[in-house]
C-alpha cells in the first residue's frame, strides 16, 4: 500500500483548523506535525490551499442491494459517497429480501466487501417476530438495530406495543428508530385521499398527512420505552421543533444514552420547495415548513442534535415522475452532504469545526466506531480534502450514484470535494476512482 505525506493544508479536526502535515503509512494516520520529511517510498501530495476533514460516516443510506438493484446498487453509490467525501456508511436493512436474520446480514456483508468503495456496515432489521434473530447480532461488527416505527418495506414495521418492550428490553445493541405514528399517518392519509382521490394529488400535502404529531408522538414513545430499559437509542432524521425538546443538550455524545441525527435535506429544503421540486423531495418523515427547518438548524449548535446524515434514499427517475401517491418517497443525497454543510457555514448555520464534529467526530462517538472519526495518529486514515474556493455545479454528467437524477441539479455550491483516502487508500482524485483497494467493514468497541 502506497504511503503519502499530504503538505500545505489546513486540518479541521477535533474543534481546531491548523497549519499541519499528515503521513498516510499502512492505511493508518502515522504522523501529524507541523512539519513532514518525507522518506523515500512517500507520495508527497501538495494541498495548499485545501482543508483536510475527517471523512463522513453517513450513519443512515439505502443503497438498495439486494433485490432493488433497477435503483441502485451497494458498489454504485459507495462510489458516490466517496465522490462526495463520504468514507463510511451505514446502510438500512430493507432491501429485498428484508435482512432479518443472520444469514441475510451476511450476505449483505459479503455484498459490501466485495464491491464496496468505502467502508461499510449493515443494520439487523427488527419485525414483529424475529426477536430471537435479533439477539444474535454480533455487537463487534454489525452498526445497530434498526426498528422502523412507521411505513416501511415489507415486513418491517414494528407496530406490536409487547414486541417493541421486549426489543427495547433485551437488546443490547443500539437500536436506531424511524419515528412516526402509523396510526396519526394512516388517519390522515384517509382523510387527503378523500379530498384528493386523483393521484395528481400536489406533493405539498406531504407534510400535512406525515405531519408534527405524528413524528413527535412516535419519538415520544420510542424515549419512553428506552428510558425504562435503558436502552442505547439513535433517534433518526428528527424534522420537527417540537421534537428537539425530548432530547438532552447538556452532555457529550458519549455520554448519552439517547442520541438524535438530523438529515441534510431537513436543514437545506423546506415545504415552499415543493412547488418546484415535487415528488423529487418527498421523503420520509416529510420536508416541513421552514421554522422547522431553521429550528433544526439551531440545534445543531445548541446540543440537542447529535450527528448528520443523508438518508440517502434512491428511485428512478420513471417512479418519482409518478402522481403524489404513487411516487415513493426519498432522495439520493450520498454525494453532496459536505457541499451542502459548507454551503450553510457560508451562511453562518454552523462552522468548519462543527461540521468536523457532526459528521465524523460524533457519529464515532455514538456507534463506538474504533479508531476512525477523528484525525489522530494511529488511527485509518479516512480523509476528505476539501477545496472551498472551487465551486462545484451539479448536473447529470458529474452524479455518481446510479439513479443519476439529483433534486440539487443546476445548484452551484462554493465548494469541491478534492479527493478522499478510504482506509488510507486514495479512492477518488481529480474525479477518478481507484477500485485497486476497497473499504473496510467498520468495527466498534462496545463493552
Amino acid at each position: 500500500m502506497a504511503s503519502y505525506v499530504l503538505k500545505g493544508a489546513q486540518i479541521v479536526n477535533e474543534g481546531k483548523i491548523f497549519q499541519g502535515e499528515i503521513r498516510i503509512k499502512h492505511g493508518r494516520i502515522d504522523k501529524i506535525a507541523s512539519s513532514i520529511s518525507p522518506n523515500a517510498e512517500d507520495q508527497v501530495v501538495d494541498l495548499t490551499g485545501k482543508h483536510i476533514f475527517p471523512g463522513m460516516i453517513d450513519d443512515q443510506v439505502h443503497f438498495r442491494e439486494p433485490g432493488l438493484t433497477h435503483k441502485a446498487r451497494i458498489a454504485s453509490e459507495a462510489r458516490a459517497a466517496v465522490a462526495g467525501g463520504v468514507t463510511s456508511f451505514m446502510e438500512m436493512p430493507n432491501t429485498v429480501p428484508n435482512a432479518l436474520n443472520q444469514t441475510l446480514l451476511a450476505d449483505k456483508y459479503n455484498i459490501g466487501q466485495a464491491s464496496s468503495l468505502a467502508n461499510y456496515s449493515f443494520f439487523m432489521g427488527a419485525s414483529n417476530d424475529n426477536l430471537e434473530e435479533v439477539l444474535k447480532t454480533s455487537k463487534r461488527d454489525v452498526c445497530g438495530l434498526k426498528i422502523f416505527m412507521g411505513s416501511s418495506t415489507g415486513n418491517m414495521l414494528v407496530d406490536n406495543v409487547q414486541t417493541l418492550e421486549k426489543l427495547f428490553s433485551r437488546s443490547e445493541m443500539l437500536i436506531a428508530t424511524h419515528c412516526e405514528d402509523e396510526a396519526t399517518v394512516r388517519a390522515r392519509l384517509a382523510l387527503f385521499k378523500e379530498k384528493y382521490p386523483a393521484d395528481d394529488a400536489p406533493a405539498y400535502l406531504h407534510p400535512l398527512i406525515r405531519n408534527e404529531e405524528a413524528c413527535y408522538l412516535s419519538s415520544s414513545m420510542a424515549i419512553d420505552l428506552a428510558k425504562k430499559s435503558n436502552t442505547r437509542l439513535h433517534i433518526l432524521h428528527i424534522s420537527t421543533e417540537e421534537e428537539l425538546a425530548l432530547f438532552d443538550h447538556t452532555k457529550p455524545v458519549k455520554d448519552k444514552r439517547i442520541t438524535a441525527e438530523v438529515c441534510v435535506h431537513h436543514l437545506w429544503f423546506d415545504a415552499s420547495d415543493y412547488e418546484t421540486k415535487g415528488n423529487l423531495i418527498k421523503c420520509n418523515p416529510a420536508i416541513k415548513d421552514a421554522r422547522h427547518k431553521n429550528a433544526l438548524r439551531k440545534a445543531l449548535n445548541t446540543g440537542e442534535l447529535d450527528i448528520i446524515a443523508t438518508d440517502h434514499a434512491p428511485h428512478t427517475w420513471e417512479e418519482k415522475q409518478q402522481g403524489y401517491w404513487s411516487a415513493p418517497s426519498g432522495l439520493p443525497l450520498v454525494q453532496h452532504p459536505l457541499l451542502i454543510l459548507f454551503e450553510l457555514a457560508q451562511e453562518g448555520v454552523l462552522t468548519l469545526e462543527k461540521i468536523a464534529e457532526k459528521t465524523a467526530h460524533a457519529v464515532a462517538d455514538c456507534f463506538q466506531i474504533e479508531e476512525r472519526g477523528y484525525i489522530r495518529e494511529g488511527y485509518w486514515a479516512d480523509l476528505a480534502i476539501v477545496d472551498l474556493q472551487k465551486p462545484t455545479l451539479v448536473e447529470k454528467s458529474n452524479l455518481h450514484f446510479q439513479c443519476g437524477w439529483s433534486p440539487l441539479e443546476g445548484k452551484t455550491f462554493s465548494a469541491s470535494i478534492d479527493s478522499t483516502f478510504v482506509s488510507g487508500h486514495l479512492a477518488y482524485s481529480n474525479g477518478n476512482f481507484d477500485m485497486s483497494q476497497l473499504g473496510k467493514r467498520l468495527l466498534f468497541n462496545r463493552d
